[in-house]
């Protein structure tokens, strides 16, 4: 019975959600300006992080996982602005062994432990710019409620059943291993000790009956899931490795612990000598945060976009949309799957002493500055190192020399004395390459230029789509190069305002170099927010003008007005990002002058 209701689900159109967004294909420099399609505009998009267990205190990677749901969840605003249409969500995960034993350790209760923790991670989260909507414990009532919901329903369709579990049980990682799972390896004594053959945590064999949820029934309507949407997980790797996985046996799944030995957890309905799972526990917070069990989460839930790491993927794609279609709903939308950091090429480790504070890192490399770094540097499909020369390198080469330089350069009141959006002169810079006339200044290279800029809105949004931020940060920094290097091939500062035949072409240059640094102001904010912020700010672009459905590139160019031409610039805001290399600060002066 089960598997025929689950089947028939799988059936339906799994193409909801925020992959409807799109945008109208890039016209060609000679066609018009680039706009975002209306066609979408109400769609619902819920992005979630994992929820972070808070036996010990926030790393890089936790504030990369909330980094990159935050960057996509503001790209999607700035697609769909009416904040109704997008959720996103983070918390901690607060109940289990490894918080009952962290807090007896460190001689807590364990709400104290939670409390503390949990704080620090809220913390980050409001240092680091994540807009996020709901921050979820699962030590909230509302969270009981959902959890013990959700299992009454398992067990009303004969999921659940009581029996006896054995096998090898990791508290570190909260789960059973499978004997294929588990090695060997010297202990402290000398003595052999078994251990999970990934992390290389200890294990124990535990024998205790507990409720079992009957998984094994799972396997093919899984496996057509993930055949029939290859997005489904995403990096593509990710999603092959899940169907490799579901090539081997599928057995069922403990799904309680016995409260004697735990009891830091919500109690199973009705059986007060069982607690809860906490995988089952922790992964029932995505329907909490949408209005779970009540019919409102409804609307929310088949446009769910998970964005977890690689460790946690068989909970997230296996155990998780096997429950979901055990409770009858779909699975999540999308799983967007990234890899680890690691510290000058070895895995960050407390016995090593090498784990990185996102807080120091924060405050030294500035908030834009580090999520520009990791969300930049960080490429989902494989494990990213970090040391702090690297960061320093790219941040003054993009954003203090490249950016910065150029946005200083332009707006100086050496070049631009009137602190205005310049007139574009069709003349100088007509729409048709290749004429030829007296008064006919740009180049083949400039009209490359205005091509590559004119695409990349919509070239960005692929790469946000496809889950390759990284790869969006560095077509915004190639156009970046561009145009720099536009600006440096025509030399403004040796041209002259007093000069009939200098100033329309003059003019030209700062208003089509001024365009493409509002289009790159635009496309930065949802990593850069407050750099993006003081960009466009300067650049005189109102608050009400800064979505991607208003930016048309150089209208001029194509033949249409443009409402920044003779506009004042804003207020002088300083450097955009300082230089964290003093010793080659002299780059920046010399870009100012």
């Amino acid at each position: 019975m089960v598997h025929v209701s689950v089947l028939r689900m799988l059936g339906r159109p799994v193409t909801r959600g925020v992959a409807l967004l799109e945008y109208s294909t890039p016209r060609q420099y000679s066609s018009g300006p680039f706009r975002a399609r209306d066609n979408a505009r109400d769609a619902r998009a819920f992005f979630t992080t994992p929820i972070f267990y808070v036996n010990a205190a926030p790393h890089i990677g936790h504030l990369y996982s909330a980094l990159l749901a935050d960057a996509l969840c503001r790209h999607r605003r700035l697609r769909v602005p009416s904040a109704a249409a997008t959720r996103f969500s983070t918390g901690t995960d607060e109940h289990g062994l490894k918080i009952q034993q962290a807090a007896a350790a460190a001689g807590l209760a364990p709400t104290e432990l939670c409390d503390r923790v949990s704080a620090q991670f809220q913390q980050l989260f409001r240092d680091a710019g994540i807009s996020s909507t709901d921050f979820i414990r699962t030590t909230e009532a509302r969270h009981r409620i959902a959890v013990q919901h959700f299992w009454g329903l398992l067990k009303a369709r004969g999921l659940l059943y009581k029996g006896l579990y054995e096998g090898w049980y990791c508290a570190s990682e909260e789960c059973f291993l499978p004997e294929a799972k588990v090695t060997r390896q010297p202990g402290s004594s000398g003595d052999s000790c078994p251990v999970s053959l990934e992390s290389g945590h200890p294990v124990a064999w535990t024998k205790e009956e507990n409720y079992i949820f009957r998984l094994s029934q799972f396997r093919e309507p899984l496996q057509q899931w993930l055949r029939g949407d290859p997005q489904a997980i995403t990096p593509e790797p990710f999603h092959h490795a899940v169907l490799q996985w579901l090539e081997e046996e599928l057995p069922d799944l403990s799904v309680s612990r016995r409260s004697s030995h735990l009891h830091w957890g919500i109690p199973v309905p009705g059986d007060d000598s069982q607690t809860i799972y906490v995988w089952l526990d922790a992964l029932v917070n995505y329907l909490t945060v949408i209005g779970y069990p009540n019919a409102e989460f409804k609307s929310w839930w088949p446009t769910t976009s998970h964005i977890i790491g690689k460790d946690i993927l068989k909970f997230h794609a296996i155990y998780w949309p096997a429950l979901l279609l055990g409770a009858g709903m779909s699975p999540p939308h999308r799983i967007y799957v990234h890899s680890h950091w690691t510290v000058c090429g070895q895995k960050m480790s407390k016995s090593l002493g090498n784990v990185v504070d996102p807080r120091t890192c924060l405050d030294r490399y500035t908030v834009d500055g580090f999520r520009y770094f990791l969300l930049r540097q960080g490429v989902p499909n494989w494990d990213c190192d970090y040391y702090d020369e690297k960061v320093v390198k790219l941040l003054d080469s993009e954003l203090a020399d490249a950016l910065g330089g150029l946005l200083n350069r332009c707006t100086a009141s050496r070049i631009n004395p009137s602190g205005t959006y310049p007139v574009f002169c069709t003349t100088c810079f007509p729409s048709e390459p290749g004429l030829v006339g007296p008064s006919v200044r740009a180049q083949a290279e400039d009209y490359a230029l205005v091509n590559a800029v004119a695409t990349l809105p919509k070239q960005v949004a692929d790469h946000y789509d496809n889950f390759q931020i990284y790869k969006a940060l560095e077509a915004v920094s190639s156009c970046v190069r561009q145009t720099n290097g536009f600006v440096q091939r025509h030399a403004p500062w040796k041209l002259n305002w007093e000069s009939p035949v200098d100033a329309p072409w003059l003019g030209t240059v700062l208003h089509v170099a001024l365009e493409c640094l509002r289009v790159f102001g635009t496309l930065l904010q949802p990593v850069t927010p407050s750099l993006a912020d003081k960009l466009l700010s300067r650049l005189g672009v109102s608050a009400t003008e800064r979505g991607l459905g208003e930016l048309c590139f150089l209208p001029r160019f194509y033949g249409h007005p443009c409402p920044f031409e003779g506009r004042r610039l804003g207020p002088e805001t300083g450097l955009l990002f300082p230089r964290l290399d003093q010793s080659r600060a002299w780059l920046v002066k010399a870009h100012r002058t």
